[in-house]
């Protein structure tokens, strides 16, 4: 498995993946699927150049409840094995470590469900903190879910350490989450 930039020889087993019921965003399953087959639809060029954003242009990001907000300046990476096997995004603002409050975390990765459980997101997440590296981030952090055993094993694995437990912001249900901090 490898990371790669988004290409349109790649594209097609993308589609294939979201036309499957894959989503690169846990929160918004349904809605990130249509959203993204659209947006394909609509301008294949455009999106693969979206993926790599590293001045935070493009419009805004639509939220769980369904706020939007500004875009952070981000890029993203599919994992590929010969077909695409998931997604990992690092998002930062210039200058700082700090995110705004309605963004939970430098980093965010997902596995298609038929790929997991062969290292892959591991994997993903150390060659992305190497990405993290070249920016001079002195840290980054990762959030999951207390009961989403695998994903703390993955940060952990790439020498993650629990920062916190906290409740997250009202957009994103209220719910307990847990913060880790990885030194890239």
């Amino acid at each position: 498995m490898q990371l790669v930039r988004p290409q349109a020889k790649h594209l097609q087993s993308y589609v294939a993946a979201l036309e499957r019921g894959w989503s690169p965003d846990n929160t918004r399953v349904a809605e990130t699927i249509r959203e993204e087959l659209a947006r394909i639809r609509e301008d294949p060029a455009a999106f693969l150049a979206a993926m790599e954003n590293r001045q935070g242009t493009g419009p805004a990001v639509t939220l769980p409840d369904g706020s939007q907000v500004p875009r952070l300046p981000g890029l993203r990476r599919w994992l590929w094995d010969g077909e695409f096997a998931g997604s990992i995004g690092f998002r930062w603002q210039h200058g700082t470590t700090d995110l705004p409050p309605h963004c939970l975390g430098h980093i965010g990765y997902s596995v298609v469900p038929w790929k997991q459980r062969r290292g892959y997101a591991t994997a993903a997440l150390g060659a992305i903190l190497i990405e993290a590296r070249k920016m001079g981030m002195p840290f980054v952090e990762i959030t999951t879910d207390p009961e989403n055993i695998a994903s703390q094993r993955v940060i952990e694995a790439n020498g993650g350490r629990l920062h916190e437990r906290f409740t997250k912001p009202a957009q994103f249900g209220s719910k307990p989450g847990l913060r880790y901090r990885v030194v890239p």
